[in-house]
């Protein structure tokens, strides 16, 4: 067993090589148990430092800057071969703040909200994984979230990588030949009686079936995504009638060109119909949504150039932009009949040695006028084209430290 995974573990490796994404080389966190690892206490630092600025315009968003870091000092134990315990705390700072809210860093933005933490807003860390076999891992605690997931941006939004709390919660991970899959519960917000929020905790899946294998000069793939998010609780006394179910979903066709040159690498095409369902509740205007995304890039060296092209009708997105949904986060009540957005994007990422990694990305989104409805004017309207543009610079570090081997 232990020969086989080592050579999954190498081309996996090799597979990861071939990407010069920053989700992959920045964001995303090797899930991978090494089996030679049996028995090693180390310490390990993990940081991500961040500067974006989002510079927007129009009737949808409004601009904003996100200076700070996140860092996670932890202890990391492999008591076998096939188990991985992790334990420390996660810490959040923004340049510049003082005080933070003691809320869940995603979506809801009014959970707890009179409660405050100074310094950093600081939660425990604890993940506990085991390998049942060379495909198959089960994790509990803090999972592996954001990148990891493989989420496209109409239904996650890359900057949560860097402000969204660490999601908790069981997670399966299957990894083959042909498929691999992630299905996990993060649970946001517990409650207990009397408490003045609600309950709340996200179910997803995201599934990616390859057709013949990735390194073939051409790779063709099919990629399924799921999210549904759970509002309220049996013991829910906030409201009445308060439990909101809403869900978003995505299914695509996808094909990869690998060049075989070491310059310029490869050409990746995708095209996704994405959904939206309001199940139960009245949190959001309209029930049901629908969006076409179009998307390609092309790896050329350690930079890669992107475009895509957004048709959504009354789409809305749990966490994705809010540009690529149908209400207005910048202007009270306002909403659209969808929207219609073409983007243009840059990114360069370095792995500058192991456990340390650069990305550098700048971005442009062009929205054309679509119906808008504004309840200042009692009714319809046009939104108006708008262009907005954003940049960021990202230094993900990742050291280890070997304290002793039992």
């Amino acid at each position: 067993m232990k020969a086989l995974s080592c050579l999954v573990f190498i081309n996996l490796l090799i597979l990861q090589s071939l990407s010069a994404q920053i989700s992959d080389r920045v964001f995303k966190s090797d899930h991978r148990i090494d089996p030679d690892k049996k028995g090693e206490l180390s310490v390990e630092l993990d940081n991500i430092s961040f500067f974006k600025d989002d510079e927007y315009s129009g009737s949808i968003m409004k601009g904003y800057t996100l200076p700070g870091l996140w860092v996670q000092p932890k202890a990391v134990f492999y008591p076998l071969e096939n188990i991985k315990l992790e334990a420390g705390v996660h810490m959040l700072r923004y340049w510049g703040a003082n005080k933070y809210p003691n809320l869940a860093y995603q979506d809801i933005s009014y959970w707890k909200g009179n409660q405050f933490q100074h310094g950093f807003h600081v939660l425990p860390f604890f993940r506990a994984q085991i390998a049942l076999s060379d495909h198959v891992n089960v994790v509990l605690g803090d999972i592996y979230g954001g990148a990891n997931h493989n989420l496209i941006e109409p239904l996650y939004n890359p900057e949560l990588n860097m402000i969204a709390d660490p999601e908790a919660g069981l997670q399966l991970l299957y990894d083959s030949r042909r498929l691999d899959l992630d299905v996990w519960v993060n649970w946001e917000s517990f409650i207990f009686r009397e408490d003045t929020h609600q309950e709340a905790f996200t179910v997803g899946l995201s599934a990616r079936l390859k057709f013949n294998d990735p390194a073939a000069p051409f790779h063709f793939y099919l990629p399924l995504q799921g999210l549904a998010q759970h509002r309220g609780g049996e013991i829910d006394t906030i409201y009445s009638n308060s439990v909101q179910t809403l869900m978003n979903g995505a299914v695509g066709i996808g094909s990869v060109w690998n060049t075989g040159n070491r310059i310029f690498k490869n050409v990746n095409l995708e095209f996704d119909v994405a959904g939206y369902y309001q199940q139960a509740g009245q949190l959001w205007p309209y029930g049901s949504g629908t969006g076409l995304y179009a998307r390609a890039s092309a790896d050329i060296y350690d930079f890669r150039v992107k475009a895509s092209y957004w048709n959504s009708d009354k789409f809305i997105s749990m966490l994705g932009s809010p540009f690529y949904g149908a209400v207005s986060t910048s202007r009270d009540g306002v909403t659209f009949d969808g929207q219609r957005m073409a983007y243009l994007g840059l990114e360069y990422s370095r792995n500058l040695g192991k456990g340390f990694s650069l990305g550098i990305d700048m971005d442009i989104y062009h929205h054309f006028s679509v119906n808008m409805f504004d309840p200042d004017i009692n009714g319809l309207t046009k939104s108006g084209s708008a262009t907005s543009f954003s940049a960021g610079v990202y230094f993900r570090i990742n050291p280890s430290f070997l304290i002793k081997r039992f």
